[in-house]
């Protein structure tokens, strides 16, 4: 049997284990599996790998698919006849899956199309969709494969269709879901699957990688998410690091008088990623106040340490409470100056005698 290299689909270095793992089992494999993992670590690039190589025709010794055959090209197109993805709208829309008759879900507002906003959550229509899907034969006589993500993004109604499904799973059907966030599940979904973690990859191996992706201060730029490789390799090619810096600066020294130079400068960055740095400024201030240890940001930790010891703990709590809100609207603020004035102005308040 010819090997053909796997490059559409990567196991990144700190998933091996876990393929391994799946590899054994290989012939036992529950019906449904459960994967889970901090965001920016790949776990939905493994769960969609691992999916792609059971359907593959000419499965490769490794386990890996051979990217060459019939069903490699239709999962690659989206096109699969025996696969099927459970997404989000606004997942399928960035990644240029067709949207024509999709339905829109009854559990959500109604709207006009033309004015629907994309949705980020996995209304009921699109689990009920699965019907007949998971009742008819499979086209090529083998596996059907049902890929949920981020499964916490299920309402409650699509989360209680779905666990009917699992409770009477159809025969030579595998279910796959991906999440982030385990404790959102209901627990009985939860109990209905195999559960395999991905913990985060240790930070050596997450380094190593950046630098082979051709990223500079690996390890800066790691620490500023926390720790997951792959936001690190996104936040780096995106450029962003002036505008980052830019506000950090502003966070280390809150009593600068130029907050509103620094606002109308930040004004055009996205405020999702305005509120996650500030989100994570304050973490590490917190952390730093109760722990002596920081996680994100470690160019800064002098003057992290200093703000630390001067915060006003409740005050900083009642802020991170604040910052939290503050990130469901992100995506739609009504003047994004004045959204982001607001939020330097609180932060300076946990400094005040």
């Amino acid at each position: 049997m010819q090997t053909v290299e796997n490059t559409e689909n990567p196991v990144y270095p700190w998933h091996t284990a876990n393929w391994r793992h799946l590899e054994r089992m290989k012939s036992k494999l529950p019906h449904a599996l459960l994967f889970y993992g901090p965001a920016g670590t790949g776990v939905e690039t493994f769960a969609e790998t691992f999916a792609k190589a059971m359907l593959c025709e000419n499965r490769q010794p490794d386990g890996h698919a051979c990217g060459a055959c019939h069903s490699c090209h239709w999962f690659s197109q989206y096109a699969h006849p025996d696969y099927r993805q459970i997404l989000p709208e606004t997942l399928e829309i960035a990644r240029g899956i067709n949207q024509a008759d999709k339905p829109v879900s009854d559990d959500e507002p109604a709207a006009g199309k033309s004015s629907k906003e994309p949705s980020r959550k996995i209304g009921i229509d699109k689990v009920r969709s699965l019907a007949d899907f998971i009742n008819v034969s499979t086209h090529r006589g083998g596996l059907r494969i049902v890929f949920v993500y981020p499964a916490e993004a299920m309402t409650s109604e699509s989360s209680n269709a779905l666990l009917k499904m699992l409770e009477e799973p159809p025969a030579n059907t595998l279910f796959i879901l991906a999440t982030s966030h385990l404790d959102a599940l209901l627990p009985t979904i939860v109990s209905r699957c195999s559960k395999l973690a991905f913990p985060m990859p240790e930070k050596s191996v997450a380094e190593i990688w950046l630098k082979e992706q051709g990223i500079d201060d690996a390890g800066i730029w790691l620490a500023g998410q926390g720790g997951a490789p792959l936001a690190a390799l996104a936040e780096a090619q995106n450029g962003s690091s002036e505008n980052m810096t830019m506000l950090l600066d502003e966070l280390a020294a809150p009593g600068d008088s130029g907050l509103l130079k620094t606002a109308e400068k930040l004004q055009k960055v996205p405020m999702a990623d305005l509120i996650t740095w500030h989100q994570r400024w304050l973490y590490d201030l917190l952390a730093l106040r109760l722990t002596g240890k920081g996680r994100y940001y470690p160019g800064y930790r002098p003057a992290q340490e200093a703000l630390a010891n001067r915060a006003d703990i409740p005050r900083l709590l009642d802020l991170l409470k604040k910052v939290n809100e503050r990130k469901k609207t992100a995506d739609h603020p009504l003047v994004p100056r004045l959204a982001l004035e607001d939020m330097l102005l609180d932060y300076r308040k946990i400094f005040a005698p």
